[in-house]
């Protein structure tokens, strides 16, 4: 999923304009009458497409927010209210953070360079004019105001005064007028440096040319792709896309090809995003301090479940350690394997090297050819089977429609209602193959987070989910690698996350939780695609619908997963490491640091030492979003395989529709109306356990 301070946008074009142009069909519009009658409302984005619209959107976003923050500061502090106030300022911000995002979906998947740019330049606007909120003097006092009297309110309402008031802390409110202003000023220039690194991640191109013998190995579907093998005969493959730096990582015989891709990748956008990213680094570190914290990590996790910088850096610490014997094991087994492979005693086995023996292991000691699996997992039938599975489990029905307005040709809606009541509950896009100019990655977008209208409405949440799937063929179906699929179903759970939220304010709903917590909902159904009965609901050959896969190859891949799984979660545990002790650096001792040094150190203690000359930190797009949350991957992966264990132990298991039920009002629907830590507990209704994680990484008891 991609996270940043502009995630949670909200869609700000009314139903009303969308019958009036006749673009949507009746499906569409039966839908959209449907949600009036129940008292809620779906409003679908207009998406610009050209620089101007791009403009006049932004403007008018911002003209008029403007317009309304006047009315609120303007008010009679004696007939001051909570709807006048604290949910009026919720409303006008939601509009706000609406218009940026979709400002960020068209700058990631447009097809017009041109109009991705100019939606760059109105995001840095929005952003830059959100900033400047936290510090208007006048709004402020009237929040602060009625904040001030203590009326009683209900529980949600004073979550949302706290929440604004906190806000206004962070922001630095509380400090003298000239430092308030250089804070001010410096999250501006955070704003823009942290788009900045974004568009390099996104614009980042490694074009490698290959001859046929230097991609032995690398399976056909590969190399028959489109757009793969070139006139002269060559084939061409870019290191900033996954699938294609996986085909060869995986299952290119060359170690020099190995090494090729993987020094490209490693290497991508690193020119132009070290100097930016030390730039970052000490300017979150100077931020902080002058709003009193030790750190930017500090500031950072203090809304979160962490807490504080020292807790997040412990528990990276302590995992890293625990996982030191598994780690160092499935090491011994990938240098034997290279050791026979090359005829070298000694050999060992470098960053570029693991995908390639993780593989082979996994087909020689599991008997598992990942590619060979594809034909199990077409795409439209893999995509229909998780359908089908997500809305027995949460009592929902998903219906395509026609959309009015998309950013790219291709671009399908979906309207979501309860299945037992037919209440609209919002809808969904899905852009599902790469394209020129596309975010190059796998990701859920919100596209509109839910909360109550000044008109009293329901407004209905949206999101996008933007993948990379290999586009079908001529005369073959776009096939999905096992990996592809649980990634699918991974980023489709932030999409039932968004969906199915139900709070009243926007600042509540949706994504808008902890970061250490907002991937646990997701990562919790990646456990669908490793039970056998869940896949045999839609996972068959496409060339015979009647083989399913075999009950042992599925034994054989949990099996296989768990040989890797050391490696696997150091990696991540490296990345958060490495995220946080950037963060937790000192203003003082920011300066001094080598960004790509200490990245290539803390790789070299964690994992395995990096290629030389590379910093594979300039491609970590969480760094302008994540920052000094990355920890929380694998922080919420411990919530998750708890969650996880209530279907597990269920009379239907990872079908069972009573505990989906109580997983969609429990810690889905409520948001961040209370804590998600109390969420959890009264899903699993009892204390929070560790030993569900350790049992599926197979250190358990």
């Amino acid at each position: 999923m991609k996270k940043s301070s502009l995630l949670l946008r909200i869609s700000f074009v009314s139903s009303v304009l969308t019958l009036a142009l006749g673009a949507a069909p009746d499906r569409l519009a039966d839908f959209q009458q449907a949600a009036v009658r129940a008292n809620t409302e779906l409003s679908l984005p207009i998406y610009p497409v050209t620089p101007g619209e791009v403009r006049k959107q932004a403007d008018d976003a911002i003209k008029g927010a403007e317009t309304d923050l006047a009315d609120l500061a303007g008010q009679d502090p004696a007939k001051s209210t909570f709807a006048s106030t604290f949910a009026a300022y919720d409303s006008i911000i939601a509009r706000v953070i609406n218009a940026g995002q979709i400002f960020e979906t068209v700058a990631e998947s447009a097809i017009d360079k041109a109009l991705r740019d100019a939606a760059n330049d109105a995001s840095v606007k929005l952003d830059s004019w959100e900033v400047g909120l936290d510090y208007r003097e006048d709004i402020f006092r009237v929040l602060e105001g009625f904040a001030d009297t203590k009326r009683a309110l209900d529980a949600q309402q004073q979550r949302l005064v706290d929440f604004q008031m906190r806000v206004y802390r962070r922001a630095g409110l509380n400090l003298p007028p000239v430092e308030k202003s250089e804070v001010e000023r410096l999250r501006k220039d955070l704003t823009e440096l942290n788009t900045q690194f974004a568009v390099n991640i996104n614009e980042a191109r490694a074009p490698l040319d290959f001859t046929r013998a230097e991609l032995e190995g690398v399976p056909e579907s590969f190399l028959e792709s489109p757009g793969v093998k070139q006139p002269d005969g060559t084939y061409r493959a870019y290191a900033n896309i996954t699938w294609h730096r996986d085909a060869i990582l995986e299952n290119a015989r060359s170690e020099t090809t190995r090494r090729k891709m993987a020094v490209a990748r490693k290497s991508l956008a690193m020119e132009k995003n070290i100097p930016v990213l030390a730039k970052l680094v000490v300017l979150r570190a100077d931020i902080a301090h002058r709003l009193g914290y030790a750190s930017w990590a500090d500031y950072q996790t203090e809304i979160r479940m962490a807490k504080n910088g020292a807790a997040a850096l412990k528990f990276e610490t302590d995992l890293i350690a625990g996982l030191q014997p598994k780690f160092d094991a499935e090491m011994k087994v990938l240098n034997e394997m290279k050791a026979k492979d090359t005829g070298r005693a000694d050999a060992k086995v470098d960053l570029a090297d693991v995908p390639y023996y993780q593989n082979q292991l996994k087909k020689e000691r599991f008997a598992i050819d990942t590619e060979a699996l594809r034909v199990y997992f077409p795409y439209q039938p893999t995509l229909e089977g998780m359908f089908a599975i997500y809305q027995k489990i949460f009592g929902l029905k998903f219906t395509e429609v026609a959309p009015p307005y998309v950013w790219a040709p291709g671009v399908q809606l979906y309207v979501v209602e309860d299945k037992a009541t037919g209440a609209p509950m919002g809808a969904f896009y899905l852009d599902m193959f790469p394209r020129e100019g596309k975010f190059n990655h796998f990701a859920c977008f919100s596209q509109k987070t839910g909360g109550v209208l000044p008109n009293g409405r329901y407004d209905l949440p949206v999101a996008a989910l933007l993948c990379n799937f290999p586009a079908p063929s001529a005369d073959k179906p776009s096939l999905l690698k096992h990996s592809d699929v649980e990634t699918l179903f991974h980023e489709f759970g932030h999409v039932m996350h968004g969906i199915l939220s139900r709070s009243r304010f926007a600042a509540q709903g949706g994504f808008n939780v902890p970061q250490d917590f907002v991937e646990a909902p997701s990562q919790m159904l990646e456990n669908w695609v490793w039970d056998k009965t869940v896949l045999d609901t839609f996972a068959a050959d496409y060339r015979d619908p009647s083989k399913k896969i075999p009950t042992g190859t599925i034994k054989a891949l949990i099996a296989a997963r768990q040989a890797t799984d050391g490696y696997f979660n150091r990696r991540q545990l490296a990345i958060g490491l490495l995220d946080l002790k950037l963060h937790l650096l000192s203003a003082d001792d920011a300066w001094l640091t080598d960004v790509a040094q200490l990245t290539n150190k803390v790789t070299g203690d964690v994992t395995i030492p990096p290629p030389v000359g590379t910093a594979w930190v300039a491609y970590i797009g969480h760094l302008a979003g994540y920052d000094a949350g990355y920890y929380g991957y694998l922080w919420s992966k411990v919530m998750a395989m708890d969650m996880a264990s209530e279907f597990r132990k269920a009379p239907g298991g990872f079908l069972d529709e009573k505990v989906g039920r109580r997983l969609r009002d429990e810690v889905y629907g409520v948001g961040n109306t209370r804590d998600v830590g109390e969420s959890v507990e009264k899903f699993l209704g009892r204390p929070r356990s560790q030993q569900p994680f350790l049992d599926d990484i197979g250190l358990g008891k």
